[in-house]
């Protein structure tokens, strides 16, 4: 019986390592069959990035104006304020309460 079988094992072996790298390229993490959840993430992600640069540049320049050189008196005294908890008697004050975030 092993004598019949025997000639076959290569053959068979080749076959099974050509479907399962066949599966794999379908299905893989890099596979062909991924490749719309992959430009879905890189969308998302040039989002995220594109959002992070502005918020950066916003910073960087709010830094600017507090540097010892360049000190903006209105953002000085936004951030008093912030920070303090202050307000001008002339200010409208609209409170904001954050949701809390539910608990897992």
């Amino acid at each position: 019986m092993l004598a019949r079988v025997r000639p076959y094992l290569p053959t068979a072996f080749f076959a099974f390592m050509i479907v399962y790298f066949a599966f794999h390229a379908l299905t893989g993490d890099k596979g062909l069959l991924t490749e719309k959840s992959r430009e879905t993430t890189l969308a998302a992600r040039q989002a995220e990035l594109s959002r992070l640069q502005a918020e950066r540049r916003d910073l960087e320049a709010r830094v600017r104006l507090l540097r010892d050189d360049h000190l903006s008196r209105d953002l000085l005294e936004e951030r008093a304020r912030a920070l303090l908890g202050f307000a001008d008697p002339r200010d409208y004050v609209i409170r904001v309460h954050k949701r809390q975030q539910a608990r897992s």
